[in-house]
């Protein structure tokens, strides 16, 4: 493939798309990345996001529930058992989102600022 452009970031994250020639070929499950780009090739396996995005996606939107959960307390203050079924869905689903987004956004600037693993150079 002669040189493709890449997409820009916000479109690679939202639509899971491969940061080297903007192919639907970053996601192989729900938040699992493929090994491989389908068409040009690029390893994924050779970037590592870690547990970055999940750490401070369960800070984030655990806030977030929780404000959202006292709120509904406070003004319609509705039984119980109907917070314990409304809110594990609603965090789970915020959670797989937001997830695949943030994971292909920093996949994505991985490899545009070419990130590559510290290493201490020998003397």
């Amino acid at each position: 493939m002669a040189n493709p452009t890449p997409p820009p970031l916000l479109q690679a994250a939202l639509k899971g798309l491969c940061p080297r020639c903007g192919a639907h070929s970053l996601y192989q499950g729900i938040i699992r990345f493929a090994p491989s780009c389908r068409i040009c090739g690029l390893d994924f396996t050779a970037f590592n996001v870690g547990d970055g995005p999940a750490a401070f996606l369960i800070l984030i939107i655990g806030a977030l529930v929780t404000g959202l959960a006292i709120t509904l307390e406070l003004t319609v203050g509705p039984p119980w058992w109907l917070h314990i079924l409304l809110w594990p869905p609603v965090t789970l689903a915020l959670l797989l989102a937001c997830l695949r987004v943030a994971k292909a956004a920093l996949l994505a600037l991985e490899y545009r600022n070419d990130a590559r693993e510290g290493r201490i150079r020998d003397r």
